[in-house]
């Protein structure tokens, strides 16, 4: 039965990866034994699981109902061995937490070494990145998340507000004018970032209406932190998420612009996926962050 559930898992990888070769790289196991699992499935099932051609290989009809099959069967294993391990009773084992690169570096990161502190039968893997993860396909536990979240089972607790902030240094404004209107960015040279949508224009609001300005990009980079850096050498205004210019803005090295034309604030959120029985990991560090993250929000003066 072992090597069953073991060969279900490496049917699960193929056809959410698309591929044998992406199942072996991401299992990182031998492509011979990826191919020799899924045929040994098939044999014992007497059905043909996969279409495989050339360029292409796809779930047939039995397949797809065996996959979505193994995947129930699966979940309930390891709710199983989670039961099983005590991670109901007591706080304890492996917590994946997920959260944008600088966000999870500047707020995330210190709340996380404070816990593992509190409870040393917790083992932390911290995934920090821009890309939106899956919680349930990357069995992750808990994300910090900056967006409206859809309907959906998620269950999220509000930590703070972030803005969309434009900002310069004081010399740069010294030297070139402070903008009164978005409109009058056109004049001035700019620090865009790729992360950042329509690096040659940016979104405000005015009267509740919407409206883009087309800017002059005199330097783009490919982090907040290096356009945060060139608009405190003076090279142009940029703009960030408020969390990422916070301390800068609290050193006096940029000042705020434009305040009264930013778009509605985005909510940060914690999250995790709400489904089953709560393990206590999961509850735990959801109790102790949230207040935690809520009041560094607010100490940044530009998260609320």
């Amino acid at each position: 039965m072992t090597d069953r559930l073991e060969s279900m898992s490496i049917l699960l990888a193929v056809a959410d990866a698309g591929s044998f070769s992406a199942a072996a790289v991401q299992l990182k196991i031998p492509l011979a034994t990826v191919s020799r699992k899924v045929g040994a499935l098939e044999k014992h099932l007497n059905a043909r699981l996969l279409n495989r051609t050339t360029r292409q290989l796809s779930l047939t009809e039995a397949g797809q109902a065996y996959v979505d099959a193994c995947r129930r069967i699966l979940e309930q294993v390891n709710e199983a061995e989670r039961i099983a391990s005590g991670e109901y009773v007591s706080p304890r084992g492996n917590l994946v937490i997920t959260a944008p690169i600088a966000l999870g570096r500047l707020h995330v990161l210190p709340v996380v070494t404070e816990f593992l502190k509190s409870y040393p039968e917790i083992d932390v893997r911290m995934v920090l990145t821009d890309d939106l993860v899956s919680l349930v396909e990357e069995h992750v536990d808990v994300a910090v998340r900056i967006a409206n979240l859809p309907d959906s089972n998620l269950v999220a607790t509000r930590i703070g507000l972030m803005r969309t902030i434009v900002c310069a240094s004081p010399a740069y404004v010294a030297e070139h004018g402070t903008p009164t209107t978005p409109n009058e960015l056109t004049g001035h040279s700019c620090v865009t970032y790729e992360q950042m949508s329509h690096r040659q224009s940016w979104g405000f609001v005015s009267d509740k209406s919407e409206f883009t300005v087309p800017v002059h990009s005199r330097l783009s980079v490919s982090t907040a932190e290096a356009a945060i850096d060139a608009a405190v050498a003076g090279i142009g205004i940029t703009r960030v998420q408020s969390y990422q210019m916070a301390n800068a803005l609290h050193a006096g090295l940029l000042k705020v612009l434009l305040e009264r034309f930013e778009p509605a604030p985005r909510p940060i959120n914690l999250i995790h996926t709400g489904q089953g029985v709560l393990p206590l990991k999961v509850r735990t560090f959801f109790d102790f962050a949230g207040s935690r993250l809520r009041d560094r929000m607010k100490k940044t003066g530009v998260c609320y």
